[in-house]
């Protein structure tokens, strides 16, 4: 499956915030071949022929391989928040929104797997500016998670004793979906995510309707 059909978990036009036309074909092209043969084996004669254009050409739009690897961590990062914000706002108990959050950002990471590899792997390949603005959007997804679990402890929904080193846990599940997960397997994306959510309630010591299981 090509990344235009897989990146954006679903979404009918992946990448529609990136113009024009040629621009986003870069773009789709450097997300294959990053996640195939990795940020540092990738040449911009790769991403080019990919696109059916030039080398020169992909200058036009990106001055560097580098700026193409932070558009695509930026947006796949910026989405990922939103995901998570979404959910973490919903209306319902922390377990319910918790449950939403997981299963939510599972089927991102399952649906758009190629895109997710290179948002969650390739990170310490930015240079020291682009690598501190994704860093400050990982902690926005760290802050949507906890600040769910926070409440359920609150609210004796759940039962945590260290929600940062919970929070990791249940981020690192989600984010590992995108190594692994096969379209062609024996689960979709949402039968992961439903089975994502389920264990994640168990783990902060919750069950479906929220109640606490000691």
């Amino acid at each position: 499956m090509s990344a235009a059909q897989d990146t954006a978990g679903g979404e009918a036009q992946p990448w529609g915030e990136v113009t024009p036309d040629a621009a986003r074909r870069l773009l789709l092209a450097a997300v294959e071949a990053f996640a195939e043969r990795g940020y540092h084996a990738t040449t911009t004669r790769d991403i080019a022929g990919r696109a059916g254009m030039s080398p020169a050409a992909l200058y036009i739009h990106y001055k560097t391989k580098e700026e193409l690897l932070h558009r695509i961590s930026r947006i796949g990062h910026e989405k990922a928040v939103d995901i998570l914000r979404t959910a973490a706002r919903a209306e319902g108990g922390p377990a319910e929104r918790l449950a939403e959050a997981v299963s939510s950002f599972v089927r991102w990471h399952a649906g758009g797997r190629t895109t997710a590899r290179v948002v969650q792997y390739e990170l310490d390949s930015l240079g020291p500016d682009a690598r501190a603005e994704i860093t400050t959007l990982r902690r926005q997804v760290d802050a949507e998670v906890r600040g769910i679990i926070e409440e359920g402890v609150r609210t004796g929904e759940f039962d945590v004793p260290d929600v940062r080193g919970t929070t990791r846990a249940v981020l690192s599940l989600c984010v590992d979906v995108a190594r692994w997960f096969n379209i062609d397997g024996d689960r979709t994306p949402e039968e992961v995510g439903a089975l994502y959510a389920d264990l994640v309630l168990r783990m902060v010591g919750a069950d479906r309707t929220g109640t606490v299981q000691r």
